[in-house]
């Protein structure tokens, strides 16, 4: 058991890929795994960041690159609201669809657009995260084809930057024995009373190291959905965790439904500022990429 009294999944839980998309009993035509980017062209602090240039390329088309490199995808689309978004995909040779600007959500919005698709498994891959790793998505995709009874599939990450324990933008999950979701919170989470019981200043300096001692996951924005479940959701009514938190999976563990979370290495950078866009560029050139 780690030191959250958590005890890590076995392997052939949410870990990881036990079993291939080949090795899944279903008919070929179902065994289909689409990532969906949504990319609305509104962002209150950052606005039209889907087009924001990193290294002369938009940050939509960093995301779609990388979601091209996992294995288990069979088609990457992006699900958008505005024709400029459009003509950008299609300049770099993607495909986009176009969908309602009505939504509130970007669930909502790949909803729409896996209306379309035949796909078994619907991946929404976040539009603002040009780094996101293919693994995750890879691994998320191949747990949803072997496990078609689980509606619903994230992903975490050990948390290991003190600052984002106390950043509500940073989410944090806490998981079962079999590795599926209790909880996701802005707070740190599970909390350690024994922790805070000394309420001396001279004790609460250390009181986030000594904190960061434990073991915390981060939620990484990755989502995969059976196909049935994804049209499903959007129709399901807000529930009263989902608004205080402002975190919509918490939607479907009120109404019942298990989301498995997969443990990965590979963290990731939601992009909501131009501070954020600054680092990820110095993150590409750091790392030797450019578009």
């Amino acid at each position: 058991m780690n030191a959250v009294g958590i005890t890590p999944p076995p392997a052939d839980r949410p870990t990881g890929p036990s079993t291939s998309a080949q090795d899944v009993g279903a008919p070929a035509a179902h065994r289909q795994v689409v990532g969906v980017i949504p990319a609305r062209y509104g962002s209150t602090r950052l606005p039209a960041k889907a087009l924001a240039l990193i290294h002369g390329t938009p940050l939509i088309q960093h995301v779609y690159e990388q979601a091209r490199q996992a294995r288990r995808l069979s088609e990457v689309l992006v699900a958008t609201d505005d024709e400029r978004i459009m003509q950008a995909v299609a300049k770099f040779g993607g495909r986009a669809v176009m969908t309602s600007p009505a939504h509130r959500s970007g669930t909502d919005r790949v909803a729409e657009a896996a209306r379309a698709l035949e796909a078994q498994v619907i991946i929404n891959i976040q539009g603002d995260e040009p780094l996101i790793h293919p693994e995750p998505i890879d691994q998320v995709a191949e747990f949803l084809l072997a496990h078609r009874a689980v509606p619903m599939a994230t992903a975490m990450t050990r948390l290991t930057n003190a600052e984002d324990l106390g950043n509500p933008n940073v989410v944090k999950v806490v998981v079962d024995q079999d590795g599926y979701a209790l909880y996701f919170s802005r707070a740190p989470i599970p909390h350690f009373r024994q922790e805070t019981r000394d309420q001396r200043p001279e004790t609460q300096q250390s009181h986030v190291s000594s904190l960061m001692s434990h073991v915390y996951w981060k939620h990484l924005g990755l989502y995969g959905y059976q196909r049935e479940f994804l049209l499903r959701f959007p129709h399901l009514p807000q529930t009263a965790l989902e608004q205080a938190e402002q975190l919509e999976q918490l939607r479907a563990l009120e109404h019942g439904y298990k989301i498995a979370v997969l443990e990965t290495a590979h963290d990731t950078l939601s992009v909501d500022t131009a501070e954020d866009l600054k680092r990820v560029e110095q993150l590409l050139a750091g790392s030797g990429k450019r578009a």
